[in-house]
């Protein structure tokens, strides 16, 4: 590795440990490099050019809409309507309270494409309820932690909307479709998981709903549903792209939460868009220095020597790939994932490329892997907000959270050397 690639290296892990922000370890361990690789003037100017080459993308515009689209549903009585729907599906199965959080997070988690907001929206209600029934609080915060980042996988998703500009050309809409197996299969893992802790714990199970009253529940949820259905239907069916697609989702997202719901006000509109501009202006930074990251490292001709020396290692792919896997969820545990999907993209893209895996595939891996770093300390963002929620500590988390982990990791490697379960809805709707 050349001198600037170490350099990039020290100066990005030393701003980490001083606690500077992700965005600003990234752009001045990039300039640094730079700076020692070339002149003064060229690296300046040539940092500049990079990160505006980084936003000058069509597809980036999607991001904004779906953050949007994520708030005003968020404040729209979306989460509590959510929560009843899976409360008269399943609230009588053992473990039914556990059961009713994982389908209430993913359910919330892929309408408004946000960890962190169905850890807080969904988590605000149904921690104090289980505690409230029995259930240990540890145990219904790690619960609520894992089943957020379900919302991550299934669409719609910024981070795969990230990845499709990182990764080598692959359609958003495919990518969006690609999530859905994958992140079922999560919340089923967690299901089962939860069943069996339940059992084993003796928690309380709930008593069935007369059929008149789950009809009404279940009802009262569909307008909520449907995002989905217009969202991904628009999309398979060809009728707008996945950035028009973010435009519709605010358009119905304001339908239902101002005009049928009623539980948006007009004037509660403008801190809502200050919100949503505040999230996207902390994306969009992130995006534009991971792309001078990006630069630097492909300029010091870095990825190839990684891909190199992970090639060395072994000629067996699936080695190599539990090792890409590995150090994916070591960097997902101390990185954000906008960051590492854009500087990791090019470095492990090419090595799963030459194993025979499709971009399209090591993408849903790859977000998959990194989306259990947002509940794994010391840095995952949703592990603190749903410790900060039940009002409890990360060390006592950590115990009931690990036979979740467990699940996801399962998953993980299932879609890692599954190729049919991250490509065959694409290739079913024609878009791979």
């Amino acid at each position: 590795m050349e001198i600037a690639g170490l350099v990039l290296i020290a100066v990005f892990f030393v701003l980490l440990l001083l606690n500077v922000p992700i965005s600003f370890s990234i752009g001045i361990a990039s300039l640094v490099a730079m700076l020692v690789s070339i002149d003064f003037v060229p690296a300046v100017t040539t940092a500049a050019q990079r990160m505006a080459g980084g936003l000058n993308s069509f597809a980036l515009l999607a991001i904004p809409f779906f953050v949007l689209s994520g708030l005003i549903m968020g404040r729209g009585g979306i989460a509590r309507r959510l929560i009843e729907c899976a409360m008269a599906l399943i609230g009588m199965l053992p473990g039914g309270l556990a059961l009713v959080n994982v389908l209430s997070c993913t359910l919330f988690g892929s309408i408004s494409g946000s960890a962190v907001a169905a850890t807080s929206a969904i988590g605000s209600f149904m921690i104090p309820e289980m505690e409230k029934k029995g259930y240990d609080k540890n145990f219904s915060t790690a619960v609520t932690v894992a089943a957020s980042t379900t919302g991550m996988v299934i669409p719609p998703s910024n981070i795969l909307i990230i990845y499709a500009i990182a990764g080598g050309g692959v359609s958003i809409s495919a990518l969006f479709v690609a999530g859905y197996l994958p992140g079922i299969l999560v919340a089923l893992s967690l299901m089962m998981v939860c069943s069996l802790y339940a059992k084993k714990h003796g928690y309380p199970v709930g008593s069935a709903m007369p059929a008149k009253k789950i009809v009404q529940k279940v009802l009262a949820a569909v307008p909520s549903l449907l995002l989905i259905v217009i969202v991904m239907g628009g999309i398979i069916a060809g009728i707008f792209t996945a950035t028009e697609a973010g435009a519709i989702a605010v358009l119905y997202s304001l339908l239902l939460s101002v005009v049928i719901y009623r539980e948006v006000k007009v004037k509660e509109l403008s801190a809502i868009l200050l919100k949503a501009g505040e999230i996207t202006a902390i994306v969009l930074l992130l995006i534009a220095v991971s792309s001078t990251m990006s630069w630097i490292l492909a300029y010091e001709n870095i990825p190839q020597s990684i891909s190199d020396f992970l090639l060395t290692i072994s000629d067996n792919p699936l080695v190599i790939l539990l090792i890409i896997n590995l150090t994916l969820l070591a960097i997902g545990a101390f990185m954000d994932m906008t960051p590492s999907v854009l500087i990791f993209t090019p470095i492990f893209l090419p090595v799963a490329e030459s194993l025979g895996l499709s971009p399209l595939h090591f993408g849903i891996m790859m977000v998959l892997n990194l989306s259990i770093g947002l509940c794994s300390p010391p840095v995952g963002s949703v592990l603190f907000v749903g410790c900060s929620v039940a009002k409890t500590s990360i060390e006592q988390v950590i115990k009931p959270l690990m036979p979740l982990y467990a699940a996801m990791f399962v998953v993980l490697m299932m879609v890692t050397y599954i190729p049919a379960i991250s490509e065959f809805l694409p290739r079913f709707f024609g878009l791979m």
